[in-house]
């Protein structure tokens, strides 16, 4: 879940459809994959109507208006809402690749937004471009790219600061009054990258986004290294740089974060404020209330040598080990640092934890399942303990040792009681699984492991089946409840997962479940959006990201956040005590909301500065999505 500030994100533009003088004329809407479907693959685009359309008949035009296809709309596939009780499958079977249109004669006809349909890699190559510029516009510190947004260095004054104890709110979510650490020497934490659509940085978040790109950067260098389009390298070792600043290898000590979101009386947090983080050095000069935003303390885990929360030990560790890997032949050095610090710290994590360390407050960011964070860590130690070329005094030379703990934590997690969730930051097992697969089979399926190939392939199918379930009560095939935080992660997260098993197990029966998470996500949804800014023809345009509104568009023309991932819809609950600061641009402008109508399954899909419960990015939102289009680009 985002971190929730006080203000929120804006809105999509309205189409000619949503003028409100027509509104209530309309009666059907043709919703479409807006960046494009495979030429090879099946092609579902939807019909959402409130009247019965049965026997209705549909054209497919080109780019010149000929008819290229033509037939009935398909079965109904069940209601959407009370408004739109029906919604119908409109199959496609466009072999060319080309721009096109729907045209369905309905009781009012309905037109598509225009679509293109080719080779994925083709389609899907902006996506990932944008998540690449979506990270250089979170970056913090010295080390800025002011092309994107007009960015300038912020935070400067990170490179000196102040050790505090763990933080600690009251029930009312009010920071208890900052405990520094006495003696502690001053810190170098400036660099990484903002949480959200805020300022401030967790160690729990930064390790989860940098272990799933860094996957994605191994697995697909043709379209994520050197030499492509959205060259991921830098970005990565910018933000694993400051991975290693949060973790003092000498005295084995953890920062968990820099900053914190809610205040006090005394003093301001980060929420308290809407404005741009280069101002943060000299805001209010000699103001005790802002102390803390003009020197931000960073939060320590707990005293040198002590057990480390077993989720930051875990995804950490991973990162590091992941580090090792893609940076073994060109940065042995830099290598050599990340698996000493790696095989350090999983050495430290705690086995037996109470509370989970997150972010402070805990509320922000709830995790409770730690085994797969573990099973993580352990696998991707093991690949890189495995290269040649290793530095000497490592804690555990070789694979073996970190092989057969993450089998054990496989089969902790496999047969625990915290496995009810699928790919995304509170959960990491289904990458975590197919990662050891591969590991397993690097080394010839070694003997005396705690679980096997077939169970944790296993354990990949029944995540698919649990979400398959939830997607069977779902006209639009989404394997997500629409009321929910987090839906675009995890739309995303499935469609990894059916990749990878696909990959794995040479089974295909989840191939289309994959590719109706991503065309929901592309706007073959009731709303008909896009949850990625810069995607498609409808898509966010008033992100509850400060920098975006304070010097980005706010009508879908450039500049824009390119690649931010929004949360998506949630709870119709989620929406009181919802206001934006006076120093926020209002957006949209005139406080429309012309997604309103299509609201149904409970949820709500909000495009408005004000609604950080659905269109605020987050970095772990954006995290899955080079992964889930590198995988579906290359098949």
């Amino acid at each position: 879940m985002a971190l929730a500030l006080i203000a929120a994100s804006c809105g999509a533009g309205a189409s000619s459809e949503e003028r409100p003088a027509e509104r209530a004329a309309v009666q059907a809407f043709v919703r479409v994959n807006q960046v494009g479907y495979d030429v090879d693959a099946p092609q579902r685009a939807y019909l959402l109507a409130r009247s019965d359309e049965s026997g209705t008949s549909f054209r497919v035009l080109d780019a010149i208006g000929s008819s290229v296809q033509h037939g009935e709309v398909g079965e109904d596939l069940g209601p959407w809402s009370r408004r739109f009780p029906h919604v119908y499958a409109i199959d496609l079977a466009i072999h060319e690749p080309g721009a096109y249109s729907i045209h369905v004669d309905a009781v009012t006809p309905a037109d598509s937004p225009t679509f293109a349909v080719g080779d994925t890699a083709a389609l899907f190559a902006p996506i990932l471009a944008n998540a690449l510029a979506f990270y250089g516009a979170q970056r913090d510190g010295p080390d800025v790219i002011g092309s994107i947004l007009q960015r300038r260095p912020a935070h400067l004054h990170d490179r000196r600061a102040r050790v505090f104890r763990h933080a600690r709110y009251t029930p009312e979510y009010t920071i208890r009054d900052p405990v520094p650490v006495l003696g502690a020497d001053r810190v170098d934490v400036s660099g990484g990258w903002f949480d959200a659509g805020d300022y401030i940085k967790g160690v729990q978040t930064e390790s989860y986004t940098a272990a799933m790109l860094l996957v994605a950067r191994r697995d697909f260098p043709a379209l994520l290294g050197p030499g492509a389009a959205a060259d991921f390298t830098d970005e990565l070792r910018f933000e694993l740089d400051w991975l290693l600043r949060m973790w003092d290898d000498r005295t084995e000590t953890l920062l968990y974060q820099v900053g914190f979101g809610d205040g006090s009386e005394r003093y301001a947090g980060d929420h308290d404020l809407w404005r741009l983080p280069e101002l943060d050095d000299r805001f209010r000069p000699g103001d005790p209330r802002y102390r803390f935003i003009r020197h931000r303390p960073a939060f320590r885990a707990g005293p040198p040598g002590s057990p480390v929360s077993p989720n930051l030990a875990g995804r950490l560790s991973a990162a590091f080990g992941l580090c090792s890997q893609i940076f073994r032949a060109s940065d042995p050095a830099f290598a050599d640092r990340c698996l000493r610090s790696g095989q350090r710290l999983f050495d430290l994590a705690d086995a037996d934890p109470g509370r989970l360390t997150t972010f402070s407050p805990f509320d922000y960011y709830p995790e409770t399942e730690w085994h797969s964070d573990l099973e993580l860590g352990a696998v991707e130690l093991a690949l890189a303990s495995g290269a040649g070329d290793l530095p000497s005094g490592l804690p555990h030379p070789g694979p073996t040792y970190y092989l057969k703990r993450a089998a054990r934590w496989a089969d902790a997690y496999v047969h625990g009681d915290e496995h009810g969730d699928t790919l995304n930051l509170y959960d990491v097992s289904a990458l975590a699984h197919a990662e050891l697969v591969h590991a397993i089979e690097a080394t010839d399926d070694p003997p005396d492991l705690a679980i096997d190939r077939a169970a944790l392939l296993a354990d990949l199918e029944r995540q698919l089946r649990m979400a398959s379930e939830q997607a069977a009560a779902d006209p639009f095939g989404w394997g997500y409840p629409y009321a929910a935080y987090d839906g675009t992660s995890h739309g995303q997260g499935l469609a990894i997962t059916a990749s990878l098993y696909a990959r794995l197990s040479g089974d295909h029966t989840w191939d289309a479940f994959g590719r109706a998470q991503l065309d929901v996500i592309l706007g073959a949804n009731a709303w008909g959006t896009t949850f990625l800014v810069g995607a498609g023809t409808t898509f966010p345009h008033c992100v509850h990201h400060q920098v975006a509104n304070l010097v980005g568009a706010l009508d879908g023309s450039s500049p824009l956040l390119l690649g931010a991932a929004v949360n998506g819809t949630n709870s119709k609950s989620q929406f009181r005590w919802l206001g934006l600061p006076s120093e926020a641009n209002r957006c949209p402008a005139d406080r429309s909301d012309p997604f309103a109508r299509f609201n149904g399954m409970r949820a709500r899909w909000w495009d408005d500065a004000r609604s950080w419960p659905t269109a605020e990015p987050a970095i772990d939102f954006v995290a899955t999505t080079p992964l889930a289009f590198a995988l579906a680009m290359t098949g």
